[in-house]
């Protein structure tokens, strides 16, 4: 009799000193507790760990990326300011087997600007760069993804990441996996973003092909955007020079190429003289040029990259 008597004053105390810490409403009454929604706690628990073991993280890594996925209202706003940024952060630069999961949500969440706003700050930004010297081309992907979002018509951002060497690492990986097109064209349209010159959106929508070189040491690639009304569409010509040993240049520019009948119907409405540049059915576009000298091409995870010259 006296166990059940203790037994139960430890369970009414308990309970007592619990409703203490519910809500109440004006009236004195308790409220109802309301469970958290699966985000929040997936949050909770993310940014709580430390040690970051994979079998406690990744269920809520995944649900963090479903509801990113999924697109729920308020969802990215909810992932900024739970400060779980900073932790994703660590788990990249840890490199172990959390690194794939995270970057691949990392990449989901750049897609959202009040995110992006907030890699550089948290670290994000950096720990990007730091998994890009990796030989996983799948996390490569995702990584180099993350980084074209982060940067896209973010002069903050681009500025950030140039300073941080994000220029020699991309082009290491295109010089280091030719035979990778979904990863080269990733690359690409970082390094556009990066100039400000992304002609595609945040992720490209660009159609890339290797075009002639004009000599051994040098790669060009191009990329073409269709406009939306047919008659025309966007060239963007990226070019990799090597012109010493472990030093390249890379050079991009944007040109706008029209069809013959985008030509045809401008000259039907206008009775100006016809361009002469009309019957090469293309538009220079020079409204913007990017140069890098790129020194000391990553081949190491030492690597030590210095931008010299950026012209805009």
């Amino acid at each position: 009799m006296g166990v059940y008597t203790d037994t139960y004053a430890r369970i009414h105390t308990h309970n007592t000193h619990m409703d203490r810490l519910r809500p109440t409403s004006d009236s004195g009454r308790l409220l109802p507790v309301v469970p958290k929604d699966p985000l929040t706690n997936a949050l909770d628990a993310i940014v709580v760990s430390t040690d970051l073991i994979e079998d406690e993280l990744r269920p809520h890594l995944e649900t963090v990326l479903t509801v990113i996925q999924e697109k729920q209202r308020g969802a990215a706003e909810q992932v900024a300011v739970s400060g779980v940024l900073p932790t994703l952060a660590q788990a990249l630069r840890r490199r172990g087997p959390l690194t794939l999961m995270t970057a691949k949500l990392v990449s989901e969440l750049a897609r959202e600007t009040v995110i992006r706003e907030r890699c550089g700050e948290t670290g994000v930004s950096s720990a990007l760069l730091s998994v890009l010297v990796s030989r996983d081309q799948e996390l490569l992907i995702h990584a180099g993804r993350a980084i074209a979002r982060i940067c896209y018509e973010s002069r903050c951002q681009q500025e950030q990441l140039l300073r941080l060497g994000a220029v020699p690492r991309l082009v290491g990986i295109l010089l280091g996996f030719k035979s990778n097109q979904a990863l080269e064209g990733v690359c690409l349209v970082a390094l556009c973003n990066l100039g400000d010159m992304g002609e595609g959106g945040e992720d490209g929508g660009i159609s890339w092909e290797r075009g002639v070189s004009l000599c051994p040491e040098e790669s060009v690639f191009r990329g073409v955007t269709c406009h939306s009304c047919g008659f025309g569409s966007m060239v963007t010509v990226v070019r990799l020079t090597q012109w010493s040993p472990g030093q390249h240049t890379v050079s991009i520019e944007v040109l706008s190429r029209y069809s013959i009948g985008f030509w045809t119907m401008h000259n039907n409405r206008r009775t100006v003289r016809r361009s002469p540049l009309s019957h090469l059915g293309t538009c220079p576009r020079f409204y913007k040029a990017i140069k890098y000298s790129v020194q000391n091409i990553p081949n190491s995870r030492s690597l030590k990259s210095l931008i010299f010259h950026i012209f805009l």
